[in-house]
């Protein structure tokens, strides 16, 4: 997918003109966020909290040891009979992947959803070298047959409406009209069930990888991730390098913390671990897995201070409180991740001189760090972000002159006193909305009047006894 996201205020303002998508938006990050609350604090709000802390800490360790956990988690991969291979970037990940297919005669792919090769590009890749890719769960099947991208990371479709669905279904395969969400389910199922039976090869992300046992772990609600990684004889892993935990333990708090946030569940449906290739006594299940660990940028981040956004489980409960992101959906984000998560991990992953836009994309409200379920702290690192942009130059030559007299008055009684009398004067004459550039507050919020006295006059009175 090619980054647009300096493209953000202007897909922004053709966003919230949607009605349709801001409601669908709406409705389903509601939902969402009370489904979370409603049981990440079933048993108390000290013990979500405890969760949330034991589930960061956990995170925050396998970080520490990141490099020793990779190191261990490749060789008890290795030992359960699966390949690992290693990829720099997307280009040498999606690589592996058309090298695997090429080496066994793949012809037909059957995904698991995937943020990780939305990121890469992998359907593009794998299309591009003649072999058929079909997404297998509901919302990325929808993407996929509209031409779309997911807009979430957990309802890639979160800003479709049943309607749209509906009409699209009727258009692609004639189905009989109908506002029945199960009828409609069914009618997927029919048609899905035809490409798990065909495909052969599956491939999927990786939601954890327990360093101590080389296991790989997923969490889905369908049934496609089952059929996905049992059915076709080559299972293909695409997984970040971030993924890794350490510990059984771990593992078992973190799964809970996800799917708590993400969709409200205690655990989801299906909650997989799987140890490699069938074996010699076993009757079905895959005869070659291949996990390949990608980094993607993701080492350049672990050397900064921007370090802890790896530890992000991807399950969208900071883009279901975000205000910014529930007024304009996922897309006008302009790349793969949109909310705040979003917004931190663009400029880190694709350079901040193609995302510089993003940082802003926050009211700093910190709804986003209250409801992650490892507790990043999201707003501070926008804020950092917003400190970058500035650095490399990209806010603006008037943002400098501008920021530069603003000091100036700041430092000097005189000037400042100067500056207040000039800003309640200039507001009589130009009323509530301000020049270029600060127009671009303005033009959707009202400026608060300056009051008719500073404080410092209030003051000045006030030990005078005038006031």
């Amino acid at each position: 997918m090619q980054n647009q996201s300096n493209n953000f205020i202007a897909l922004s303002e053709v966003a919230v003109q949607d009605k349709t998508m801001r409601s669908a938006v709406v409705f389903g990050t509601g939902n969402a966020s009370t489904r979370r609350l409603a049981s990440m604090y079933a048993a108390g709000e000290a013990h979500g909290e405890g969760l949330r802390q034991q589930g960061a800490e956990a995170k925050r360790r396998a970080l520490r040891k990141l490099p020793e956990l990779l190191e261990l988690a490749e060789s008890n991969l290795t030992a359960n009979g699966v390949t690992v291979l290693w990829a720099s970037d997307a280009a040498e990940a999606n690589a592996h992947v058309r090298d695997i297919a090429k080496k066994h005669g793949l012809k037909k792919a059957i995904k698991v959803k995937s943020m990780l090769s939305e990121e890469i590009g992998l359907n593009g890749a794998l299309e591009s070298a003649g072999i058929e890719v079909v997404e297998t769960d509901l919302g990325e099947w929808i993407v996929q047959l509209s031409g779309d991208h997911p807009s979430h990371v957990i309802a890639p479709i979160i800003h479709k409406t049943k309607a749209s669905i509906r009409d699209l279904f009727v258009e692609r395969f004639g189905m009989t009209p109908t506002d029945d969400a199960a009828e409609m389910v069914a009618f997927a199922r029919e048609k899905l069930r035809a490409e798990f039976l065909s495909a052969d090869m599956g491939i999927s992300g990786g939601n954890f990888i327990i360093a101590e046992s080389g296991t790989l772990c997923l969490v889905t609600n369908e049934g496609n991730g089952r059929l996905c990684t049992s059915l076709p004889d080559v299972h293909v892993a695409v997984v970040g390098i971030e993924k890794i935990v350490e510990t059984f333990e771990d593992y078992a708090t973190l799964t809970q913390t996800l799917t708590r946030s993400g969709t409200g569940q205690l655990l989801t449906v299906y909650t997989q671990m799987i140890n490699g290739p069938r074996r010699p006594n076993e009757m079905d299940g895959p005869r070659q897995v291949y996990v390949i660990l990608v980094d993607n940028g993701r080492s350049d981040i672990y050397a900064t201070e921007y370090a802890a956004v790896l530890a992000c489980v991807r399950c969208g409960a900071c883009q279901n409180v975000c205000p910014v992101y529930r007024s304009t959906g996922g897309h006008a984000y302009g790349w793969v991740y949109g909310g705040p998560i979003g917004a931190v991990l663009t400029p880190l992953l694709t350079g901040i001189e193609n995302a510089s836009p993003l940082p802003y994309a926050s009211s700093l409200c910190g709804a986003c760090k209250a409801a992650c379920p490892v507790d990043i702290d999201l707003p501070k690192m926008l804020l950092d972000l917003r400190r970058d942009v500035v650095e490399h130059g990209k806010n603006g030559r008037i943002w400098d002159v501008g920021i530069k007299v603003w000091a100036l008055g700041n430092r000097s009684q005189t000037l400042f006193k100067l500056g207040g009398i000039a800003a309640r004067l200039g507001q009589k004459v130009i009323g509530q909305r301000l020049p270029e550039p600060l127009a671009g507050w303005t033009k959707y919020r009202d400026f608060p009047e300056f009051a008719p006295k500073s404080f410092h006059q209030r003051w000045a009175e006030r030990k005078k006894g005038t006031s």
